[in-house]
């Protein structure tokens, strides 16, 4: 079991700090694989990171009407990859699963062969994008699964403050995830902080009336340096306020901006949610394979990561 991460995680006086990636295409060779795997390590190299996450991109068009702004690609394996960025980094390495597509019994077998074939310790279960198509199995029914699974798991949870917006009944989600197994939380990539401030405030009052200790949150930012790159992100369901939109649109240097902006928001929510006692993280991801969108998203983890780091040697003061 990897208890390094479990460890790091266990502690609320410290951030976790991850680096979010997806696997390369389908049709990519392995010797091509392992290029861009060493291409994106040695670029990490300075940065002081706990691990690495390993996305399972899936097809979303079936949530949304508008065309998707970059082409959807079939990956390959997100646990082949997994084994590859641990066994080259030496990090740990935290693995989505998007569970709808089979039955139980397919997803026991997943299971079984991601702990042993793969090395797979830690992983994020996600639901279906929508409820439109065949649903072979609901994260609710994945959950029951894996808790039947004799392999110890640490499992985390999405989640989006986007939907806590709209409904309001997001941090009800996540204490009820936390009750089926889920140890941390991850976010959607985060451009509007105050629908992060308004879950995460309303996290920490609910597990504080239920005598619970909340679960650490992985906040999720990505930088933005192109109409495309926002179009895909407010494609996503990534909440842009319209100010934010023009801000970077109207920027001499989009990319520079959206880090400025990343900044602020991060800054915003330390500011309202550190005193509540909710451990926080970070995951810093590019959603495009452009170089200049991947080195700007190294710079953002630099940045940020000081931030946190500053923030909770004040709080401990």
């Amino acid at each position: 079991m990897n208890t390094e991460l479990r460890d790091k995680f266990a502690d609320p006086q410290r951030g976790v700090y991850l680096f979010g990636t997806t696997p390369p295409k389908l049709d990519t060779t392995e010797e091509k694989m392992t290029e861009i795997a060493d291409k994106l390590l040695a670029r990490l190299q300075s940065l002081e990171y706990d691990g690495l996450i390993v996305y399972d991109i899936q097809d979303e068009s079936s949530r949304i009407d508008t065309p998707r702004p970059f082409p959807f690609m079939h990956t390959l394996d997100p646990r082949v990859y997994s084994r590859l960025m641990r066994e080259k980094s030496g990090r740990p390495v935290i693995t989505y699963k998007s569970v709808s597509q089979r039955d139980r019994a397919a997803f026991t077998e997943w299971l079984n062969e991601a702990w042993e074939a793969y090395g797979v310790r830690d992983i994020v279960l996600v639901g279906s994008p929508s409820s439109e198509g065949e649903i072979k199995l609901s994260l609710n029914d994945a959950y029951e699964t894996l808790s039947e699974q004799t392999h110890p798991y640490q499992l985390g949870g999405v989640t989006i403050a986007e939907r806590h917006a709209k409904k309001g009944n997001e941090h009800q989600r996540l204490i009820s995830k936390a009750k089926q197994g889920c140890e941390f939380f991850i976010s959607q990539a985060v451009y509007n902080p105050q629908a992060t401030i308004d879950m995460l405030a309303s996290y920490a009052r609910q597990c504080r009336e239920q005598g619970l200790t909340p679960k650490r949150v992985i906040l999720t930012f990505t930088p933005c340096g192109s109409a495309k790159t926002l179009s895909f992100m407010e494609w996503l369901g990534i909440s842009v306020p319209q100010a934010t939109h023009i801000r970077i649109m109207d920027a001499e240097n989009p990319l520079q901006e959206s880090i400025r902006i990343c900044r602020s928001n991060l800054e915003q929510i330390l500011e309202a949610i550190l005193p509540l006692g909710i451990p926080l993280g970070l995951n810093i991801e590019s959603l495009t394979n452009r170089k200049e969108e991947i080195e700007a998203s190294v710079q953002l983890f630099k940045l940020l990561k000081s931030i946190v780091d500053l923030r909770l040697a004040e709080a401990q003061l």
